[in-house]
């Protein structure tokens, strides 16, 4: 006997997963995003540790084996927080809720014009508004000849919130610089971002989390290398993203580019930056202007749909939601 039954729609975002469910959810009450993005944590939960609800058992049989895996990452569809928004999201990973994610939003942006929710011209550009935990954001779907060719992300406005504060670490005592670009990231520059170095920075990124959780909510460690510029100029940098518990990003990270962009413009730099991820993979990223305190930034990225699935949990299934590695 079948006890949950689940369809989504998978893409990839510059390598990184997302995993879309349209319809069929347990109710989530509230009336904004941010409302039921609440709701979803629960009385005392938190955002990597949410209460159990019916909501909850979704995101643990999506993200845990046998039918995902600890790097999944995906976003509920719910309904915008008014009529100037197309749809809303709440996004969730292996551990809970996020309040930001950028290469979720480029995925939702293709996923509404694939799937016809919003109206796309054949050559130029569709504008698809998302309302997320942290604000509206808007995915700009460019197309050529019907086809999707990339999207681009604007994000909420993006605020500096601190430099070079110091954290101790196993691995001796690092500064690191905070923004929050829809969620709080900690940037720290290091010699060397590589599959090589993964293990040692995911260690520190732990280390780095659990340091700055408590007064500054912080979700993800950016870990970023510089590197040659760019064949028409551009800054150029490699990073990899270590969010939640110790979750690794296989994009350069949309709101963590955003971040990125940020900081750089406090340094008094401003252009069009080649964000690598640690896969090879490209955003590039730009401060456009701005907006009530902050900067406005534009990611662009490509996604790809990479499959469509009907997940079942059998009332005879010892493992249940499944279980992390």
């Amino acid at each position: 006997m079948t006890v949950l039954e689940v369809a989504t729609v998978d893409y990839h975002t510059a390598g990184e997963p997302f995993r879309i469910v349209p319809a069929g959810l347990p109710p989530v009450p509230g009336d904004t995003v941010a409302e039921r993005r609440a709701i979803a944590l629960g009385a005392g939960g938190t955002a990597t540790s949410p209460r159990p609800s019916a909501l909850d058992t979704v995101r643990q049989l999506l993200t845990r084996e046998p039918r995902g895996h600890a790097g999944m990452y995906g976003g509920f569809v719910v309904p915008a927080d008014d009529s100037e928004a197309h749809l809303g999201v709440l996004f969730f990973h292996k551990d809970g809720y996020s309040t930001a994610c950028g290469h979720g939003t480029i995925a939702l942006g293709a996923w509404a014009v694939d799937s016809g929710l919003v109206a796309a011209p054949e050559d130029g550009t569709a504008q698809v508004r998302i309302d997320v935990p942290s604000g509206r954001v808007t995915a700009l779907v460019h197309r050529v000849g019907g086809r999707t060719t990339a999207v681009t992300f604007r994000n909420v406005p993006t605020r500096v919130l601190a430099r070079a504060v110091g954290v101790d670490t196993s691995a001796g005592r690092v500064a690191v610089d905070l923004a929050d670009s829809g969620a709080v990231y900690a940037s720290v520059a290091v010699p060397e971002v590589s599959p090589a170095t993964l293990d040692e920075l995911t260690a520190r990124g732990r280390e780095i989390r659990a340091a700055l959780l408590g007064s500054h909510d912080l979700y993800g460690v950016i870990f970023h290398q510089e590197l040659a510029a760019g064949p028409e100029g551009q800054r150029r940098q490699r990073n990899v993203t270590v969010f939640a518990d110790g979750q690794i990003d296989r994009s350069p990270c949309g709101s963590g580019t955003s971040a990125r962009l940020a900081l750089l413009a406090a340094d008094g730099w401003r252009g069009e930056l080649l964000h690598e991820s640690v896969i090879g993979t490209v955003f590039t990223g730009r401060v456009t202007g701005e907006r009530d305190g902050g900067l406005v930034t534009e990611v662009t990225g490509q996604a790809h749909r990479t499959g469509e699935h009907r997940f079942v949990l059998a009332e005879a299934d010892a493992l249940g939601t499944g279980f992390l590695l």
